[in-house]
């Protein structure tokens, strides 16, 4: 028998507020060939012909092997070494997913624990978990660890409103119905001097970005002193790869530094999934959710691994978790681990200058164009914001229809006044000649 959750009256209420009178017209728009019950599919095929048609289908799609792209907004191209996927497809890996039994996921254990200390050493903190869902996910997680860690007597976040839109939208929707109330995310502009002045002592946590979501380099001096004066905790969203180049939140004084490890090994895989990293003080690891994997003594005196800490309900009294996150992203883990294993210091050091440079090569170039301007006195990483002739989405447009190159991100989507300004997005798979040949079509299509 089948389940129905929804009654009568549950479904007339649905079907008015999307403004159709019943369920046919809902999928009307559906061509009745494609439509239950009446779906008129082909005949049966060979595996060499279906491969086909799947290969002619997917020929059809614009990838980003032969497609010049700059658009990054939390999302970014960079090169995966293709140790990282031999690595995942070991069977030991791929098939590995929760080590309940340590005596049999050493391997998987290890990983983590690999993980955590090169987190670690990567943002300047003492502990790592195994990682969240995405960025997104992991500060809705520290936010809300804040907040125990104010004992439920603080009820402020002050938050910059240069942390990606998509992240607060998070924060928001994880703690609603907790009367938590936001500040400083109303102004995109507001300096992080500015914005620190802002604690008091009902806030729990002070969140900035650095570089933020328009790609600036925060100058993170004296942020930690501002929210540490109010007890409240100082919280860092950071881009992993510019850790290769620039003093880690840790070095600063954070409490917590955090955000989307995606670009670490992880191809962009048209969304996800990604990881979130996140990482704290010692003092704080009880409050932390996740899980961590930590390096032991077996009875014969051999290294060995364990589930340090699991702080999920399922393992621990209800009252005693501190998140209901079921998981993390294993694989995704694991693929940054052995992604930073592979570069080392040196190479994600190379990485990022090769960001560093090109981006500004890249707006050095674009500012100089008739029409178009950059604020280069910025400091920034690899991607920072153009003010074009013409709405950025008019733009890309003509970029990807004349010039088959992907633009950069329209600042209009998400906020209100930025029509005209684009987010360009520049790494190492951007050479000198994708860059030149960006310069010469936004001329175009100015």
């Amino acid at each position: 028998m089948s389940y129905v959750p929804h009654t009568d009256s549950d479904i007339r209420e649905m079907l008015a507020r999307v403004g159709v009178s019943s369920v046919e017209e809902l999928f009307a728009p559906v061509p009745s060939s494609v439509r239950f019950p009446q779906i008129d599919l082909p005949g049966p095929q060979s595996e060499l012909e279906t491969m086909r048609e799947l290969q002619a289908l997917a020929d059809t799609n614009a990838n980003l092997l032969h497609t010049p792209s700059f658009l990054g907004a939390g999302a970014y191209n960079h090169w995966v070494p293709s140790v990282v996927n031999h690595i995942l497809q070991r069977s030991e890996y791929y098939t590995a997913y929760t080590p309940y039994q340590p005596e049999i996921s050493q391997g998987t254990l290890q990983a983590m624990f690999e993980y955590q200390s090169m987190i670690c050493d990567l943002t300047g903190m003492e502990v790592s978990n195994a990682s969240h869902y995405d960025g997104a996910t992991a500060l809705a997680e520290a936010v809300i660890m804040a907040l125990s860690a104010g004992r439920g007597k603080r009820n402020r976040v002050v938050i910059s409103g240069g942390v990606h839109p998509e992240y607060r939208q998070t924060v928001r929707t994880y703690t609603q119905g907790m009367g938590v109330a936001f500040v400083g995310d109303d102004e995109p502009q507001l300096p992080l001097p500015a914005l620190a002045t802002l604690v008091d002592e009902q806030t729990a946590c002070l969140i900035v970005q650095t570089p933020d979501f328009f790609g600036r380099v925060a100058d993170l001096r004296g942020l930690a002193d501002s929210a540490h004066t109010h007890k409240a905790l100082f919280v860092a969203v950071s881009d992993p790869i510019s850790l290769g180049l620039y003093r880690p939140a840790g070095e600063f004084g954070a409490d917590i530094v955090l955000g989307e490890g995606q670009p670490l090994g992880n191809a962009l895989n048209f969304g996800g999934p990604y990881l979130g990293f996140f990482a704290t003080r010692l003092e704080l690891v009880r409050r932390m959710s996740g899980r961590l994997a930590g390096e032991t003594i077996d009875a014969d005196g051999k290294r060995g691994f364990v589930l340090t800490l699991s702080t999920r309900e399922q393992h621990i009294r209800r009252e005693k978790a501190t998140s209901n996150i079921c998981t993390n992203e294993g694989v995704n883990a694991l693929a940054a681990a052995v992604y930073l294993a592979t570069l080392g210091r040196q190479g994600l050091r190379q990485v990022a200058e090769l960001c560093y440079h090109r981006a500004h090569y890249a707006a050095d170039a674009i500012a100089a164009l008739p029409g178009y301007s950059v604020d280069t006195r910025v400091p920034f990483f690899k991607e920072f914001v153009v003010t074009c002739p013409r709405p950025a989405s008019a733009i890309n447009a003509d970029l990807w229809a004349k010039h088959g190159i992907i633009g950069g991100y329209d600042l209009g989507k998400a906020f209100a006044g930025m029509e005209r300004q684009m987010l360009v997005c520049v790494t190492e798979m951007n050479d000198r000649a994708q860059i030149d040949g960006l310069v010469a079509a936004l001329e175009e299509v100015a």
